[in-house]
């Protein structure tokens, strides 16, 4: 089993969405003790936005040349990482009701079309299939799910454009207001997990 744990906080140091991410690894690991954990940080893996070389690039048609695969090769990295992962969990702080840039960055860089998507006549088709993902997102006062909620809702329909629809949202919300009953409910939610 290989495990992709995508950490988009910038607090590197005492962040509670990485914190209860570590703890649904832990949850499987009790299981499935040989499971392979690959880290990445969102926020400090110098992810760039797209810019005008890597959108040339991307819209080639035939043949790139070796410069334009150059600008692709940061995001056919990632995209090969995010394909060989059975489970991605996802830490996701909510920054001013939505989610941290260097997470859309990231989701950027891996939605690219024939690889992790494609287009149909019937509109696009996610091509990452057959995976399980669960998105922990913590938030000090925005609810998930309520209209100001432009977070889980936004990650949920990334993850089915390419193709990830098994997707559990731990929930870690209004952690100003509501604290102790959020973490117990949020423990209690990660002590079920399970994966077949």
């Amino acid at each position: 089993m290989k495990i992709l744990n995508i950490n988009s906080s910038s607090n590197i140091i005492s962040s509670i969405s990485e914190s209860y991410s570590n703890k649904v690894i832990e949850q499987f690991k009790n299981s499935y003790p040989n499971a392979v954990v690959t880290k990445r940080y969102t926020t400090y893996s110098g992810l760039p936005f797209i810019n005008q070389e890597m959108l040339n690039s991307l819209l080639v048609k035939g043949e790139r040349t070796i410069e334009q695969e150059n600008h692709l090769s940061l995001s056919n990295g990632l995209v090969k990482e995010i394909k060989e992962a059975d489970i991605l969990v996802i830490s996701v702080p909510i920054y001013n009701f939505g989610i941290p840039a260097s997470l859309k960055a990231y989701f950027d860089l891996i939605a690219r079309a024939g690889l992790t998507f494609k287009y149909t006549e019937e509109g696009p088709e996610g091509l990452l299939k057959n995976k399980k993902a669960f998105v922990v997102v913590s938030s000090g006062g925005t609810e998930i799910d309520s209209d100001i909620d432009f977070a889980g809702k936004y990650i949920k329909q990334f993850l089915k454009f390419i193709g990830i629809t098994d997707v559990d949202i731990i929930k870690l919300d209004q952690l100003m207001f509501k604290n102790d009953e959020k973490l117990k409910e949020a423990n209690a939610q990660i002590e079920t997990i399970q994966y077949n």
